[in-house]
């Protein structure tokens, strides 16, 4: 009896302090997005002040939002899976053939996406939970098996032309009271796309999933410690494949979302996505060894992602490559942050 009180309290302790850890990211997360954006703003000019900026933030970075909060869900259980570029590519390049050479309509090309997702998912899932393949060489021949099969669907570029996908791309949301004056004099209301409904959706059933299920709790605990979290009864094998089968659905929602944001197929599509989305989820606070994380701070990993390279192209560095040192010292950043929270934490337990 005592050792179930133990082993309870325990338990709880170790929950308290995942939940420590998480907050404290999660508030560095947002107190660097918070900072670089008033640096805009203040150095920068006032273009960052109006609110078709921000917004216009959402609008571009909607898919990479869906597919960050599925990367999260798996590197929360301490996996990873780098298919999700090839995925977002393929459900665009199948979605643009179904409707201008298949005779399908929107909902056929949404019911595809989710399609595609599910298939990933149920193979990964299987092969990385019930298999024990390392998750990183089952993505990566995911990832392979993707970029091929959309060359194979089609293997050129080309906007879709479908008059119903085409008026369900221009629908605009617009918001109240958030536009401004153009140089014309000319009122222009702020909007946002479709997308981005759907990624705040995504970002807020995910949220509470984590937050008070008992499957985000054992996301969790199998992330902190599988073995610990089997001994208490979780089921370990099939949490891990939820979180893998997850990952690929949202994959396939973000690939709408990215298809509807983008309007055509192309074997190039969404190339480093995968790595875009690992690096959002690193940035927002979750922990490459697992246990710890949290979708609030994936959503503001992306929009920093966003921000920094907004800002490096309000500077003149419009080469790639600039980009590219800037998201690699922001990731070196929050992993010095990571490693940090980790002594800590080691620390606390000694």
């Amino acid at each position: 009896m005592n050792v179930t009180v133990k082993k309870g309290r325990l338990t709880k302790l170790s929950g308290l302090s995942n939940l420590s850890d998480t907050n404290l990211l999660l508030t560095i997360t947002i107190g660097v997005f918070l900072l670089m954006y008033v640096c805009a703003v203040v150095f920068l000019g006032s273009s960052f002040l109006k609110p078709q900026t921000f917004f216009n933030l959402l609008n571009e970075n909607a898919a990479l939002i869906i597919l960050s909060c599925g990367m999260s869900l798996v590197m929360i259980t301490g996996g990873i899976d780098i298919s999700v570029g090839g995925m977002t590519a393929l459900v665009a390049m199948s979605c643009a053939v179904n409707l201008d050479y298949g005779g399908g309509s929107v909902g056929t090309a949404i019911l595809l996406a989710l399609g595609i997702g599910l298939a990933f998912g149920l193979v990964q899932g299987f092969l990385v939970a019930y298999l024990d393949i390392q998750p990183f060489i089952v993505s990566l021949a995911g990832m392979f098996f993707a970029r091929g099969m959309t060359t194979i669907v089609n293997a050129s570029q080309f906007n879709v032309q479908n008059e119903a996908f085409q008026a369900f791309k221009s629908i605009r949301i617009y918001v109240p009271g958030m536009g401004a004056y153009n140089r014309l004099g000319v009122y222009v209301p702020a909007y946002i796309e479709p997308g981005v409904v759907v990624a705040l959706a995504v970002v807020i059933l995910l949220f509470v999933l984590l937050r008070w299920s008992k499957l985000g709790r054992s996301f969790y605990a199998i992330g902190g410690n599988a073995q610990s979290a089997n001994m208490l009864g979780i089921n370990v094998k099939r949490t891990k494949f939820l979180a893998h089968l997850l990952c690929s659905v949202l994959a396939g929602i973000g690939g709408f979302v990215y298809f509807l944001h983008v309007g055509s197929g192309s074997p190039s599509h969404a190339s480093g996505a995968e790595m875009n989305a690992i690096a959002s989820s690193i940035i927002g606070g979750t922990l490459l060894t697992g246990g710890v994380g949290n979708i609030v701070g994936t959503f503001f990993g992306v929009l920093s992602l966003g921000t920094i390279k907004n800002i490096v192209s309000s500077l003149g560095l419009d080469d790639a490559w600039w980009t590219n040192i800037t998201v690699a010292a922001m990731i070196c950043l929050f992993l010095v942050i990571q490693s940090v929270v980790l002594m800590r934490k080691n620390k606390a337990k000694q």
